[in-house]
């Protein structure tokens, strides 16, 4: 006799269904067998099944059981197949009248007492199963509000193992949830007006917010880099649905949404300068995704850039070009998504007062060149925005004028991204004028002759790379979008080329 319950396992991101099938036969009894590739996790279920049911007086069915987690070839990890395993024992016994399964998925992790303890990656559980023809999820109830954007699926959450049984008898209700987020701007206190000078560094950063941009603030200690960094979520448009499911997935999957929460607003991540390769890219033996992918849709803000291991920074590479990011390991290959807007500070020396006029550079030009030696030239051709953020003047610190709020920049950002998103429409990933591929830098980046010739100068003067001239050129897109212009001019591409501080020596 055996039965059959559907749940799902977690793989990178997304969810492959598993089929739960127990079966009760001759051999000593009350032994559980689990195979199916379990990890310990799972292969300890049968223990926490086994005292959730006594504890919940429900009958344990009688002989041997074996638990099969098919397909046999998917690693299964964690703790959330209790609740499928228990139900498929449950329904061996008559007398607990369990219906038939079918339509449902189900995803939990049991305590002794029966209740229903949290799991990680319901959303992508619950894609799965609605992908999958299930009509109706079952999970923890501090997880159900994750599942509950998905249409198409009936989710129920409850707090445990007996509340679950009696709603399959029809004995008890459990309250679907449906709920909608509602995705608004950054609720953080800080503000543009809070920034007193700079007007051209808020300039860049409005760009690149608008075009989704990688951008490097270079500038001495004190200048307003890492506030400016910080205030540039006020001024991003609200994430989209879309988005908002690809975001949550990952930070489900890692545990970051305390059982409760859905993703919506665009990631901010400043890892600390010490963070390992595979904190930043992902890694460990069964490959978990890093701060790149945590703040995919978001900003990855890395602060003191040369203070970070220079290994650690070459990764970054794989993820800037294509938006993703590809971890191999002994136990498997996985792909994370990984599309975010970089946005880096650094000193210019290591004593951080190179060419302040205001205060004397102690390094020696060795100690400067072996600083900014720790950036190559690969990674910083793929930071389309470089700019400097000089040490702020006194009257500008004083001034009792008030600047402009972030209210007004993020209006300015919006309209721009409404432009992309309608150049983009039938593009499928491509959303913004930073993830543009070079057949569509030919299509909507035409110049006309003296454009042709400013960016001919350009590029033979600087002696700029051809990855240099496609950003140059993305950039001049986005600040023509914020012009309400069609046409890239001369004025647009100057404003770009600018953006270029590295490549044109000036620091």
């Amino acid at each position: 006799m055996a039965s059959k319950v559907y749940s799902a396992a977690v793989v990178g991101v997304d969810a492959i269904e598993i089929e739960v099938e127990v079966h009760a036969g001759w051999g000593e009894e009350g032994r559980v067998t689990v195979v199916g590739l379990p990890d310990t996790a799972v292969r300890e279920s049968k223990d926490r099944v086994r005292s959730a049911i006594t504890n919940t007086a429900l009958r344990w069915p009688r002989g041997q059981i074996t638990v099969n987690l098919a397909p046999a070839t998917v690693r299964k990890e964690g703790p959330s197949f209790d609740l499928p395993i228990a139900l498929g024992m449950l329904k061996l016994q008559d007398e607990n009248r369990i219906p038939d399964l079918s339509p449902y998925c189900l995803a939990g992790e049991l305590a002794l007492s029966g209740e229903l303890r949290p799991v990680r990656g319901v959303l992508a559980i619950a894609l799965e199963a609605k992908r999958r023809g299930r009509q109706i999820l079952i999970v923890p109830r501090r997880n159900v509000d994750e599942a509950g954007p998905v249409q198409g699926l009936a989710a129920y959450g409850a707090n445990s193992l007996s509340e679950v049984v009696n709603f399959l008898r029809g004995e008890a209700p459990l309250e679907a949830v449906a709920s909608q987020p509602c995705f608004v701007p950054s609720k953080s206190d800080d503000d543009f007006s809070e920034v007193h000078g700079q007007q051209h560094v808020k300039r860049a950063v409005e760009v690149a917010a608008a075009g989704a941009h990688n951008i490097l603030m270079i500038g001495p200690p004190g200048s307003g880099k890492s506030m400016i960094a910080k205030r540039l979520p006020t001024i991003l448009p609200p994430i989209t649905m879309a988005e908002a499911i690809e975001t949550t997935k990952i930070h489900s999957i890692c545990g970051m949404l305390n059982g409760h929460q859905f993703v919506t607003e665009r990631p901010f991540r400043s890892p600390h300068h010490t963070v390992s390769d595979a904190g930043l890219l992902g890694g460990s033996a069964q490959p978990n995704p890093g701060e790149v992918s945590l703040a995919h849709n978001g900003v990855l803000f890395l602060d003191e850039l040369p203070e970070f291991h220079r290994s650690t920074l070459e990764v970054l590479r794989q993820p800037l070009e294509d938006g993703k990011v590809t971890i191999s390991r002994a136990a498997g290959s996985m792909t994370f998504p990984a599309s975010f807007m970089l946005v880096a500070a650094m000193n210019p020396c290591p004593c951080g007062h190179y060419g302040n006029p205001r205060r004397e550079c102690r390094c020696s030009p060795s100690q400067v060149q072996r600083y900014r030696s720790r950036l190559s030239g690969p990674l910083l051709d793929r930071i389309d925005i470089h700019v400097e953020v000089p040490a702020i003047e006194m009257n500008e610190l004083t001034s009792t004028n008030g600047a402009e709020g972030s209210a007004a920049i993020r209006d300015r950002v919006r309209r721009a991204r409404l432009v992309q998103q309608k150049r983009f429409s039938r593009e499928g990933l491509i959303r913004n004028n930073g993830q543009m591929t070079t057949r569509l830098l030919k299509k909507h980046c035409r110049l006309d002759a003296d454009g042709i010739e400013l960016i001919r100068q350009a590029v033979s003067n600087l002696n700029l790379s051809a990855r240099a001239y496609d950003r140059i050129l993305k950039v001049a897109r986005t600040i023509a979008d914020l012009a309400g212009s069609d046409q890239i001019t001369a004025d647009h591409l100057g404003e770009a080329v600018q953006y270029r501080t590295l490549d044109r020596g000036l620091w």
